[in-house]
């Protein structure tokens, strides 16, 4: 029923290719000793209350900067999981003196910017309104309050985060990657849901602010127009009320690499690239011996055009990147390399993945490709030392770590003595090809059979987008007896309504609600049978696109001028313009598939494959029980390659005895928009002309 409105959504996103420079790789950088750069001074002091105070003075340009950083250790949130990120959000949106309003419109009054999180807050304004800035955050951390209605907007909006991220293949893969390196038990590897979001109340929040903000966890960077008698004064006046107070510190096993190379899928039944991650645990923190010299050694295996990036892409073209990652974290970091790649080719780069973890393990590295990164790092720190916020983010890392007060001089100094034995030795201490999570979001059916291959044991464990293990025994489960893909297209049609109603419709008009990053687009749409169609998308009156089809001649308008669709444009929008195509699939020339059982949103759904020569493949997602389609998956062409674009329906509703689903949420790449049906006028009467 919506793929018409789903090709017109579609075509009104725009997806810009980057391009890339190129590199003239055939001149090695010439070695050196290491540049003598100066880090910038800072000066630091402590209230009473513990708050250590970090001052940059930066007196080029009137302006104040301010960032309050809370060193809280993890914690497990438990069944409420969420509710610290949602307390930080919910700072700044009321004080016990002033509202939301008030508080928004005094920041843009001075032409501030004040931000908060669940362990910072963070402002800034020119010189001249500094005073006014530090009444506002002031009043914001030591006098929150915390609204029901604020917070049920937070959660709103973070369900349909949510939501969203369920179907977007990189955000599953951060999330269960997480829950497999330092598992669902750790406060890294909790997963947040929307039952746990659900479970959010304001005293959560409440107790979240009085237990953690303390001034003796904290720390307050200035960078700016502002001498050290100022810094002084200012936050003592607004800073030196904050009351101290004990804070929890929790300890939790530390996580550690698998014992053997473990090999995980989240099966996505349509999808045409694979989201490969290679990885696992470590700890690795800033400032110890190790960390230069392993930085550097991640760099020459995953940095940007570098070992990984070269086989991969270069070598093999199998993606347009792959990179590594080596993270530090105060309490336990982790490695990873990741890639998007084809289908076909999975089980063939993560292959070369764990071909260049071995390598860089075994094999010498080269004194002009070491030289050449650490070239490429000694411009990338001086080039940060420009800005004065390096500097005080500098100063809170030598506080937070303990660290030597002259680790960053000595930075460059440390950098030019890594050494190709260096290399050789912290790959052996933290690259472990043998002994990592290889996990891939993509299409099992496609890929798992050469995937376990790569497994030891030849098995390969499944999870949900949530990162809930799966029994291999459900992963497929079998179909029916006697089920065939016309009986499921025939239920579907009783559910709706019923052949005989929806074979006498006529035309159809559904006036639409529109979201799109943060902008309300109104939609209207008319469709006729046999094959006519119609929509119109405007902002304030504008029109933005007006697509249309005749039953011969299609045309998409806007303010870019009027296009006459030929070729395999036309093809797609004539196929994607037949009036319930449902009803008639056989003379249209498509070929259906009954395909498997699915979950979607924790419900079972009969997938059938959906193919016709003009608009390509689809899948289409029947509920078991209601037998209603709750979603269309569309593999579409774009500059990017291919891509799934996905249309999921909800919210039915009855129509004049039809039930027409209300709620239409569009995702492609990273690009969403969100529907809501305002009204559908059926069998209206509606003249040819408007198709024109």
């Amino acid at each position: 029923m919506m793929k018409y409105l789903a090709y017109t959504l579609l075509a009104f996103l725009f997806i810009p290719t980057l391009l890339k420079s190129q590199v003239d790789r055939t001149r090695a950088p010439e070695p050196g000793p290491a540049p003598v750069i100066q880090v910038g001074d800072y000066k630091t002091f402590e209230l009473k209350n513990g708050l250590k105070v970090f001052l940059v003075e930066n007196h080029k340009i009137p302006r104040v900067s301010y960032s309050l950083l809370l060193d809280i250790k993890p914690f497990s949130e438990g069944d409420s999981l969420g509710y610290t990120d949602i307390a930080g959000e919910l700072l700044g949106t009321a004080t016990t003196i002033r509202s939301k309003d008030q508080i928004d419109d005094e920041i843009d009054f001075i032409g501030a910017s004040v931000n908060t999180s669940s362990s910072s807050l963070s402002g800034s304004a020119l010189k001249k309104h500094n005073e006014k800035l530090l009444e506002i955050m002031s009043d914001i951390l030591l006098n929150p309050v915390f609204n029901q209605d604020e917070l049920d907007k937070v959660k709103k909006q973070t369900i349909s985060a949510l939501a969203y991220n369920k179907n977007d293949p990189a955000a599953i893969s951060d999330v269960v990657s997480d829950a497999l390196f330092y598992g669902k038990d750790h406060p890294y590897g909790e997963v947040t849901t929307e039952t746990t979001v659900n479970a959010v109340t304001v005293k959560m929040c409440e107790d979240y602010y009085r237990t953690y903000f303390r001034p003796n966890i904290a720390y307050l960077a200035i960078v700016g127009d502002m001498n050290l008698k100022e810094a002084k004064k200012l936050t003592k006046k607004y800073f030196g009320e904050w009351v101290p107070g004990e804070v929890p510190s929790k300890q939790y096993p530390t996580p550690e690499a698998p014992a053997t190379l473990q090999v995980s899928i989240v099966d996505r039944p349509v999808a045409v690239q694979s989201v490969i991650t290679v990885g696992y645990p470590v700890e690795y923190t800033l400032g110890t011996d190790d960390y230069i010299k392993a930085r550097v050694m991640n760099v020459l295996l995953g940095g940007s055009d570098n070992r990984l990036y070269q086989n991969l892409r270069e070598d093999h073209g199998y993606t347009y990147g792959a990179y590594s990652s080596l993270s530090q974290d105060k309490y336990i970091g982790s490695f990873s390399a990741s890639t998007d790649v084809r289908n076909e080719v999975t089980d063939s780069a993560i292959s070369q993945i764990l071909y260049e973890m071995e390598r860089i393990r075994t094999e010498p590295v080269p004194a002009e490709e070491l030289e050449k990164v650490k070239n490429y790092l000694t411009g990338t720190f001086a080039l940060a030392l420009e800005k004065p916020a390096t500097v005080a983010s500098f100063a809170l890392n030598i506080a937070r770590y303990g660290l030597p007060a002259d680790y960053y001089a000595n930075y460059l100094k440390s950098l030019a003595a890594v050494t190709p034995e260096d290399i050789s030795e912290m790959a052996r201490k933290y690259i472990k090809p043998e002994n990592c999570h290889v996990f891939v979001v993509g299409k099992a059916d496609d890929i798992a059979e050469k995937l376990a291959v790569l497994s030891p044991d030849q098995t390969i464990k499944y999870y949900d987008v949530e990162g809930n293990y799966i029994d291999p025994a459900s992963v497929k489960k079998a179909l029916p007896a006697g089920l065939t893909v016309e009986k499921v297209v025939e239920n579907y049609l009783a559910a709706i309504g019923g052949r005989e109603k929806l074979e006498a419709l006529e035309d159809m008009e559904v006036n639409m609600k529109m979201s799109m990053q943060g902008m309300s687009i109104d939609a209207k749409m008319y469709q006729k049978a046999p094959d006519k169609y119609r929509m119109t998308m405007s902002m304030e009156g504008n029109v933005l696109n007006d697509t249309r089809f005749d039953g011969t001649v299609g045309r998409i308008s806007g303010m870019q001028g009027e296009q006459v669709l030929e070729g395999k444009q036309l093809e797609n929008l004539q196929a994607q313009s037949q009036f319930m195509p449902e009803l008639k699939y056989g003379e249209l020339g498509y070929t259906l598939q009954l395909k498997s059982i699915e979950m979607i949103d924790g419900k079972e759904t009969y997938l059938v494959e959906v193919f016709h020569p003009g608009s390509g493949t689809g899948y289409d997602y029947y509920d078991t029980e209601t037998w209603l389609k709750l979603r269309e998956d569309k593999i579409e062409e774009t500059p990017d390659g291919n891509m799934v674009q996905t249309t999921n329906l909800s919210d039915y509703k009855d129509v004049d005895g039809i039930l027409y689903p209300h709620q239409i949420d569009l995702i492609v790449g990273p690009q969403q928009i969100s529907g809501t049906v305002d009204s559908i006028k059926l069998n209206a009467g509606i003249d040819d002309a408007v198709f024109k």
